[in-house]
């Protein structure tokens, strides 16, 4: 136990020692002096907890002492306690207390009296001084939780904007790819040249695959992904995936089986586009790691409840299968199994990563059953809410040839030379007249200038943004021009981006990459003409 620094002042020898003698004990230190100046030394060089101090001296009296000693910051948390011969009315003591005292001994001084209150005061001293302590640690935490929390979010701001900034870098280009893609289909290809566009089709489209799969993880672990539940057709979700994924299973000589529980409803409530997430990574992923035998989807209905259905997906396979030290690794982000399965098999491990957090957001649990040589099954089940045939809702078929839009004026304010030429290609192809510009400044000028139904305004431009230049067109930069309809193309993928551009005024967001169909559908409305 750390000991207390108690000091005695008298200006009488005999009273010092009488005192340290009634009080002294192995847990205090006390130290004394019959000068008051020299107590305002000693109290102002060591750490003293409690001072006895004689009210009547020569030159300086207790009072004055004691009044000093609150007066200063480094001596006034001190507890002192007078001791005093002079009369006990209630005038002196009022006095003692008005100068900072915390209590009077009175002389001749009362053994049993004098020790009960110096050890009340040293337990008290003790008792401050941990509570001190406690609320010195406590700041600290706060302070230190307080920084923790600041630097978090400076790092989740960081790795948002980041994020923006390489779906805007990458998706953009992208678009391109697959919107130039989309022209030359419809052009005269001959067979090997369709093969080569088709491969290139592929390929672009696994490196979307990829680059979604790294933004959907990202939102899921920002906590900012979201299940949409929807009417959706079971059976086509589950034979899309398989038909899409059987081209695969044909390449590597391997059969893809489709097993449908007859008890299994049309129509469930689901979000479709990650259900087809969580098949189509399974899938292929049971298909990359097999070399010969067969991969089976199936699907059972083990219970019913009222317009409750249970269904169990299983997808299992006779490929390389997985060691038990390994099955906990394979859900790890950016992991597989191993190092060799990475180089032979290559891909990023994400699949299996997001297909877990995916299902558990869904409220389901993922499970695996693999032996190393033989193969391996995952096994995921959830009840699900489903609706009689008569209850299902017709959907309509995309036309095949899209209608013109005779006599429209379109501004596009786009910095991309390929998604320029790929978007005056598609609008020119629907009778729309196309006047581009390459910035935000650019655009505001234009419309000032001339008329226009419709502008298609890209986010991220040099000299403006998209955004900043549609604040402007909102604020009456071209008067009478406030409220033309406006389109913005957008590769962010965070919830943030789309609500920024709503409240700079954005009529509507199309995403990088886009759907022809889609960007005709939100023309025609904006500009009701279909």
């Amino acid at each position: 136990m750390k000991t207390i620094n108690l000091l005695i002042i008298d200006d009488k020898q005999e009273n010092i020692i009488a005192l340290e003698a009634l009080i002294k004990r192995s847990d205090i230190n006390i130290i004394t002096t019959t000068s008051p100046n020299d107590a305002l030394r000693i109290c102002w060089e060591k750490d003293i907890a409690i001072a006895l101090v004689d009210v009547q001296m020569p030159k300086m009296n207790g009072f004055e002492l004691v009044e000093i000693l609150k007066n200063n910051v480094r001596t006034k948390d001190i507890m002192v306690i007078f001791v005093t011969a002079i009369s006990t009315e209630a005038k002196y003591a009022i006095k003692g207390f008005n100068a900072g005292a915390v209590d009077y001994l009175y002389k001749p001084l009362d053994p049993y009296i004098t020790s009960a209150k110096v050890d009340a005061f040293i337990q008290l001293v003790r008792t401050q001084r941990e509570i001190k302590k406690k609320n010195e640690q406590l700041e600290k935490i706060q302070h230190d939780l307080i920084k923790a929390k600041e630097d978090a979010e400076q790092g989740k701001r960081a790795k948002e904007n980041f994020m923006a900034n390489m779906s805007h870098e990458i998706r953009t280009p992208i678009n391109g790819i697959i919107g130039l893609l989309h022209l030359l289909k419809q052009s005269s290809l001959n067979e090997s040249q369709l093969e080569i566009v088709n491969l290139i089709d592929v390929s672009s489209s696994s490196l979307l695959g990829v680059i979604n799969d790294i933004l959907d993880l990202s939102k899921i672990e920002a906590g900012k992904f979201k299940i949409s539940l929807a009417k959706t057709n079971i059976y086509d979700i589950v034979t899309q995936a398989a038909n899409l994924l059987s081209v695969k299973a044909k390449e590597k000589n391997i059969a893809l089986n489709l097993e449908i529980d007859p008890q299994l409803p049309k129509i469930i409530m689901a979000d479709s586009l990650r259900l087809s997430q969580i098949f189509m990574n399974l899938l292929s992923n049971a298909i990359k790691f097999t070399n010969q035998g067969e991969v089976t989807f199936k699907i059972e209905v083990p219970e019913k409840n009222n317009n409750l259905v249970h269904i169990k997906f299983i997808i299992s396979d006779t490929g390389i299968g997985i060691s038990k030290e390994n099955i906990d690794t394979i859900f790890n982000t950016f992991e597989q199994a191993d190092n060799i399965s990475t180089k032979v098999y290559e891909g990023t491990g994400l699949g299996l990563s997001i297909v877990k957090k995916l299902i558990e957001l869904k409220g389901g649990q993922l499970e695996v059953n693999s032996e190393l040589g033989k193969g391996s099954t995952f096994t995921f089940s959830k009840w699900y809410k489903f609706m009689e045939d008569n209850e299902s809702e017709k959907t309509e078929q995309e036309p095949q040839t899209l209608q013109k839009f005779d006599g429209l004026k379109v501004l596009i304010a786009e910095d991309n030379s390929i998604n320029v030429f790929l978007i005056v290609k598609i609008l020119n192809n629907w009778n729309i007249e196309t006047h581009v510009v390459t910035n935000g400044q650019e655009a505001i000028d234009a419309l000032a200038q001339d008329q226009f139904d419709l502008i298609l305004m890209d986010t991220y431009m040099p000299v403006m943004n998209g955004l900043e230049a549609i604040k402007k067109i909102r604020e009456g930069y071209a008067p009478g021009k406030e409220t033309i309809p406006i389109i913005t193309f957008s590769a962010g993928v965070l919830d943030s981006d789309n609500e920024t551009a709503y409240k700079a005024g954005a009529n509507d967001i199309i995403g990088k990459p886009f759907k022809v169909n889609v960007l005709h559908e939100k023309i025609a409305k904006l500009t009701q003409k279909s």
